[in-house]
């Protein structure tokens, strides 16, 4: 990672606040432990993505013209998006004619978190367990109405006793002040807009090695907020007359969410979004499930945002560390990849359908990932009686 060394300021109060600054060094080490192979997944314990499908749901380019064959081919992207559709879509084709995702990723199976538990927490054994979550589709169910996917108290509660025991982060592409309004944590640190938006306990943490008295705040893309604010009114105005529409501000990001929109419809979302995009140069389009999202073209993403929130707690260069990261999204892609790569801790991906994944477990929905985090706490607990015997 390079080095920031950045004055944020806070849209709210007006006041400059400093980005604590990234030291130039990895985080994890070459040296590293590589943790064991999940079973069924090769020699390299994750699931690479198959080359063909990457091509298909690449980021979409925004930049000139391609009229009605780049809609289709965005329509296409769309469709592979959605698990419901890639279901019923590869029912009712042979294996001739589906396309090549379609049959790569009916091949394609994760071995179960909670099956293999106690592999990982071997592979955890002498190490910092940190936690990073996704919220929508990880913590909460995937609703219709984005504005009413709240977590159960249930959920809550078991996030809660997992912040006890290790330090725990929620990643979403969601506007952070949002998220937050969801989970109702303060002791928890949030990355909000795909990690453009992250932000500490203010009272800070009892697991950061480097105590300090300002909370955690990083704003890479804080020159985009006015741009952001245009697409998204420019945004709701082209959609409006779209029934099932959503456009969301996630305040360094704008989501249209056509999860309600007839698919036959769905070219209509595509229209509006390229002609709003084809103004901006300066932001991108990706996708997660059933939602097209605008971003700054910056290198930043989950993957970054993970690393940093790794370097504010003070495990740069430890081979003492085992981040697990649990989403359910292709936007959380970038954190597995960079897991993966590191070759230190897991990436849990949540996900009833098989895909193709940087992950190296899966669980199934919610309610599968709780059972998980209870575990986690559950074993930390034993592991803290048992250091007293």
């Amino acid at each position: 990672m390079t080095n920031q060394n950045v004055v944020v300021p806070d849209t709210k109060s007006g006041i400059s606040l400093p980005m604590v600054r990234l030291s130039g060094s990895s985080i994890f080490p070459a040296t590293a432990q590589k943790p064991p192979t999940a079973p069924g997944t090769g020699g390299g314990g994750c699931i690479s993505l198959s080359a063909k499908k990457k091509l298909l749901l690449e980021n979409l380019e925004i930049n000139g013209g391609g009229g009605a064959a780049k809609i289709n081919s965005w329509v296409d992207s769309m469709r592979a998006s959605s698990p419901t559709h890639m279901k019923s879509s590869s029912q009712s084709l042979s294996e001739d004619q589906q396309l090549p995702w379609q049959q790569h990723q009916q091949q394609i199976t994760l071995p179960s978190a909670l099956d293999n538990f106690d592999q990982i927490m071997e592979a955890s054994r002498g190490k910092q367990i940190v936690m990073f979550l996704d919220y929508d589709g990880t913590l909460s169910p995937i609703v219709d109405d984005p504005d009413r996917a709240f977590m159960s108290k249930k959920m809550r509660t078991t996030v809660r006793r997992l912040a006890t025991c290790f330090p725990t982060a929620i990643v979403s592409g969601r506007c952070r002040d949002k998220v937050y309004k969801f989970v109702r944590l303060a002791e928890l640190y949030y990355a909000g807009s795909h990690g453009m938006d992250i932000k500490g306990p203010e009272k800070g943490s009892k697991y950061t090695k480097t105590q300090g008295t300002e909370p955690v705040i990083c704003q890479p893309a804080s020159e985009f907020l006015p741009m952001i604010d245009e697409v998204f009114k420019e945004l709701v105005a082209k959609t409006k007359l779209t029934p099932g529409a959503k456009v969301e501000n996630n305040k360094f990001c704008v989501s249209v969410h056509f999860r309600c929109v007839e698919e036959k419809k769905w070219s209509e979302v595509a229209e509006a979004v390229k002609s709003v995009l084809n103004k901006y140069p300066k932001l991108r389009l990706s996708q997660g499930r059933k939602v097209l999202e605008i971003r700054p073209t910056i290198k930043w993403d989950k993957g970054k945002a993970l690393e940093f929130l790794l370097e504010s707690l003070g495990f740069a260069n430890c081979t003492d560390v085992f981040p697990i990261y649990i989403g359910d999204d292709r936007t959380d892609e970038d954190a597995f990849k960079v897991l993966k790569e590191r070759e230190q801790g897991f990436g849990i991906l949540v996900s009833k359908v098989a895909k193709d994944t940087n992950a190296s477990y899966s669980l199934q929905e919610p309610t599968q990932v709780m059972d998980f985090l209870q575990r986690l706490v559950d074993w930390k607990k034993l592991a803290f009686q048992e250091s007293r015997m």
